[in-house]
């Protein structure tokens, strides 16, 4: 039910060919669909445009379904926007789903080239159609997974982005993967031990197990962060198989695609933002607003301006923050 009467915006349909994603060895499709909101009143020329890039085991047209007890992101929008809260911006919706459940948005040997098709493909292709966006008029959101997406891409390529949004995204690996690396070992070992064999029940299952989440989010990052091309599928977790001991060298990758890490050596490309906003509950099962407050306190000792907030709730069910961030990006970005 909409919580509005302003006037609905539309969403618009397409699909990229993708070139950069291709030779990924997940064998995932390179054919990826794209939703693009544009206000009512607008067709989206000279609008910012805001990049929406979800959490794990989700796709990016997930948040223009239709949503029970609550709004789909258009319809926050059409209330944000009619409001007044917010400048009218295009927002697209890409589908970055993977075989591994979801997409931490980085350029990974096993995955495919993600930040490319983000920064380049994706770009082009909205931008040509809607005549939105260009540079110093981007920006780029999500949460958890979408939160460090955001995140990194904001370390990375901030030639690119000029504002992003970080809602619960994951920082300080330790403390919210080496938790999980003993029941990944455990669920690995009820089949022959291997990531192959058990990656293939879960595939043939015909539901997917709630018991099997752990696992499947830790496989997963380790496609993202430390893909090898000499493993199957290039996967291969950090640590012992029989004593759950870290692998230096194969943590060390891991551990170069950490927000609190790369913070230390790429803090310069921040300070060229025109928005930062980072947020996360108190009570995060995940782990994620200790990584945060860390994040967050070297932000302050290096001076970079940002907008920090931590919220009474846990991880799950937070669309309600988009609230905050994105009226604070859209005016960041018309400005």
């Amino acid at each position: 039910m909409r919580k509005t009467n302003h006037p609905a915006g539309t969403v618009h349909r397409f699909v990229i060919q993708s070139e950069v994603l291709k030779g990924n060895l997940l064998g995932d499709p390179t054919d990826r669909v794209v939703d693009v909101y544009v206000p009512a009143g607008h067709d989206g020329a000279g609008l910012p445009l805001l990049v929406d890039i979800v959490g794990f085991t989700a796709g990016g047209p997930a948040h223009t379904n239709w949503k029970g007890f609550g709004e789909n992101v258009p319809e926050r929008l059409d209330r944000l926007i009619g409001e007044g809260e917010m400048p009218p911006v295009v927002v697209a919706f890409p589908d970055c789903f993977t075989r591994v459940g979801g997409n931490q948005y980085v350029n990974s040997l096993s995955t495919g080239a993600w930040a490319d098709f983000l920064t380049t493909e994706l770009l082009t292709a909205v931008e040509g159609r809607y005549g939105c966006g260009g540079a110093g008029r981007r920006g780029i959101f999500g949460k958890s997974s979408g939160g460090y997406g955001s995140i990194v891409h904001a370390l990375d390529h901030s030639d690119v982005w000029a504002a992003a949004a970080c809602h619960s995204g994951d920082m300080a690996f330790e403390l919210c993967y080496l938790p999980d690396m003993p029941d990944t070992l455990r669920a690995l070992a009820k089949g022959d031990g291997t990531i192959e064999s058990w990656w293939q029940k879960f595939e043939a299952a015909p539901k997917t197990p709630d018991s099997a989440f752990k696992a499947l989010n830790i496989i997963a990052m380790a496609a993202h962060y430390d893909p090898d091309p000499e493993a199957w599928l290039g996967l291969r977790l950090p640590v012992t198989p029989d004593t759950c001991e870290i692998i230096p060298e194969r943590w060390a990758n891991w551990l170069k695609h950490d927000p609190c890490v790369k913070l230390e050596t790429q803090s310069e490309s921040l300070r060229t933002l025109k928005a930062l906003y980072i947020d996360c509950g108190n009570a995060d099962q995940y782990n994620l607003v200790y990584g945060a407050r860390r994040f967050k306190r070297r932000l302050d000792e290096l001076a970079i301006a940002h907008r920090y907030e931590e919220f009474d709730d846990n991880h799950s069910s937070v669309d309600y923050r988009m609230d905050v961030s994105l009226p604070f990006l859209a005016k960041a970005l018309a400005g």
